[in-house]
C-alpha cells in the first residue's frame, strides 16, 4: 500500500478535485488506517475493521471523483457501482456479491499488470524470436504419410496440450520446418531491425485467441463463484483468429501471450485475493435510491431488501468467486448520494451502524467553477486546447471568459437541475461547437476565447429559460 500520509493524500487529491476538504480529510483518513492497521499485530488486526463513509451531496460535486482518484493514488482495487443495480434476493437482477467478484477481478488485473512487468525481460526475448520466425518462415518439411506415425504425433501434440504446451503442439512453430543457413542469417539481420524499430510499422498476419463473448449463464454461474467459459475452455481447443497488426502491435500481443506463460497465476490469485481484502474499495453510488424515504409503489422491488442483502458483505462475509473465497471484513466501502428526498436516517439501523463516518459535500459557487475549469491537472478548459491543437489551432481563454463560463454554469444549475461540474462539459461544448466542427477544414491558426465570444454564442440561449433548459 503506498506510504502517503493522510495529508499528502490530500494534496495529491487537490489537484484534480476543487474544494471538499472535509470529504478529502476524511478519506485521507479512513485510507491511512488501513496502512496503520497492518502495522499491527495479527490479533489486532483482525479487531480494527474499516470506519466506513457516507457522503452525501449533490451530483456533480466531486463524490464519484474524490474515491476514484483515492484508489489510483494508493493503487488499491477499485469498483464504483449503482445501488440501484441490485435487487433482493428472489428478484431478476444482479445479486449484491457481484461487487465483491468484480473486485476481485480489478485486483487480478492489478497483480497481473504487476508480475508481468518483472518477467518483461524474458519474455520480450521469447516474443522477439516468435516474430522473426513469422517474419522470415522456415521450409516447410514433407509431410509423412504413415498412419501409425500421424497417431504418435496426435497422441503427442494432445498431450502437450494437456501440460498447458501450447508452442509445442503447434507444428508451424518446431518439427515441421527446415532451417536453412541462408534462413538463419535472414533471421538474424531481421532480429537486428526488429530490436533498432525500424519494422515497427510493417504489418503481419498474427493468429490470436478468439475473444471471449459474454454469455447470460455466465453471470449466474459467477454468483457461485464458477466461471464457466474457463471450465469449457479448458475442456476444448481454443479457437485461433487471423488478425493484421503491425510489427510494434504483434510484439506487444506476443510479450503478453508469453508473459502468461512465464507467471504462477495460482500465486496472482492468491495474492489478489489478498490485496482487495486489505486494500480493496467499493464505492455505492445512488446510496439514498435504497432508503426507505419515499413512499413504496406497489410492485416495486423492496428496497429493504436490498440493505439487508448489503448488510452482510458490509459487515463481513465470504464470497465465493472463480479465483477462490474472499473475506470481506476489511474492505473499505463508500456509499454516496444526494439524499434529497431521504436521509441517512431511513436506511435500516443495522446499516447506518456500519457507515459510521458522515461528509457532507458542498454545493458549487460561481468560484468553485472558475477554479475547477483552470486549476486541476487536465482540466476541462486544458483538455480542450490539447483536442483543437491537434487541428493545428492554438486556443486560449481570457480570464473574463472563463469567469462568464462560471458564471452561466452556475446560473443554470440555479434555474434548472443542479448537476454540479457536470454542467461546464455542456456549455463548453455548446461554445466551442463551431470550431470543433470546422477546425479539420481551416487554417484557424490563434483563436482566443473572450468574455464576448461567449455572450455571442450562448448568451442568447441563457437568457430564454425554454432554451437553457432543453440545451444547457
Amino acid at each position: 500500500m503506498s506510504e502517503k500520509t493522510p495529508k499528502q493524500i490530500v494534496q495529491e487529491l487537490d489537484k484534480y478535485v476543487i474544494g471538499q476538504t472535509e470529504a478529502k480529510r476524511a478519506v485521507a483518513i479512513a485510507l491511512y488506517n488501513r496502512r496503520r492497521r497492518m502495522e499491527l499485530s495479527k490479533d489486532m488486526q483482525q479487531e480494527i475493521t474499516p470506519k466506513n463513509l457516507l457522503m452525501i451531496g449533490p451530483t456533480g460535486v466531486g463524490k464519484t471523483e474524490i474515491a476514484r482518484r483515492l484508489a489510483k493514488i494508493v493503487e488499491a482495487p477499485f469498483v464504483k457501482v449503482e445501488a440501484t443495480k441490485f435487487t433482493e434476493v428472489g428478484y431478476v437482477g444482479r445479486d449484491v456479491e457481484s461487487m465483491v467478484r468484480d473486485l476481485v477481478d480489478v485486483a487480478v488485473t492489478m497483480e497481473e499488470r504487476e508480475q508481468f512487468k518483472h518477467v518483461r525481460a524474458e519474455a520480450s526475448k521469447q516474443a522477439d524470436k516468435r516474430l522473426v520466425k513469422l517474419l522470415v518462415p522456415g521450409l516447410k518439411k514433407e509431410q509423412k504419410q504413415n498412419n501409425a506415425n500421424s497417431l504418435q504425433d496426435l497422441m503427442k501434440a494432445f498431450q502437450t496440450i494437456q501440460n498447458g504446451d501450447t508452442d509445442a503442439a503447434d507444428p508451424d512453430e518446431n518439427d515441421n520446418e527446415q532451417v536453412t543457413d541462408q534462413i538463419r542469417d535472414q533471421r538474424l539481420s531481421v532480429m537486428e531491425q526488429l530490436r533498432r524499430g525500424q519494422l515497427d510499422d510493417r504489418e503481419v498476419s498474427i493468429k490470436v485467441d478468439e475473444p471471449k463473448k459474454a454469455a447470460p449463464m455466465n453471470d449466474m454461474m459467477g454468483s457461485m463463484g464458477i466461471d464457466l467459459s474457463d471450465t469449457l475452455g479448458q475442456m476444448m481447443p481454443k479457437k485461433k483468429i487471423t488478425r493484421t497488426v503491425t510489427v510494434k502491435e504483434a510484439r506487444e500481443i506476443f510479450i503478453r501471450e508469453e508473459s502468461d506463460k512465464l507467471v504462477n497465476h495460482a500465486d496472482i490469485y492468491h495474492d489478489a485475493i489478498e490485496r482487495a481484502e486489505n486494500t480493496g474499495i467499493i464505492f455505492i453510488d445512488e446510496f439514498d435510491k435504497i432508503a426507505g424515504g419515499r413512499k413504496q409503489q406497489s410492485g416495486e422491488v423492496s428496497r429493504e431488501g436490498v440493505q439487508r442483502d448489503i448488510l452482510p458483505i458490509v459487515e463481513g462475509s465470504q464470497v465465493n468467486t472463480k479465483y477462490g473465497p474472499i473475506d470481506t471484513d476489511h474492505i473499505l466501502f463508500i456509499g454516496s448520494g444526494a439524499f434529497a428526498e431521504s436521509k441517512p436516517s431511513d436506511l435500516i439501523a443495522e446499516l447506518q451502524g456500519r457507515f459510521p463516518i458522515r461528509v457532507e459535500l458542498n454545493a458549487l459557487s460561481k468560484e468553485d467553477f472558475v477554479r475547477i475549469l483552470a486549476e486541476p491537472k487536465n482540466s476541462l478548459v486544458k483538455q480542450y486546447i490539447a483536442l483543437v491543437g491537434t487541428d493545428g489551432i492554438h486556443l486560449t481563454f481570457t480570464q473574463e471568459a472563463i469567469e462568464r463560463i462560471a458564471e452561466i454554469a452556475y446560473d443554470v444549475n440555479q434555474n434548472t437541475d443542479n448537476i454540479g461540474a457536470r454542467r461546464l462539459a455542456t456549455i463548453l461544448e455548446k461554445l466551442l461547437e463551431d470550431i470543433l466542427y470546422e477546425g479539420p477544414d481551416m487554417q484557424m491558426g490563434d483563436i482566443t476565447i473572450t468574455e464576448k465570444y461567449v455572450n455571442d454564442k450562448i448568451g442568447g440561449i441563457v437568457s430564454d429559460p425554454n432554451l437553457s433548459r432543453y440545451i444547457l
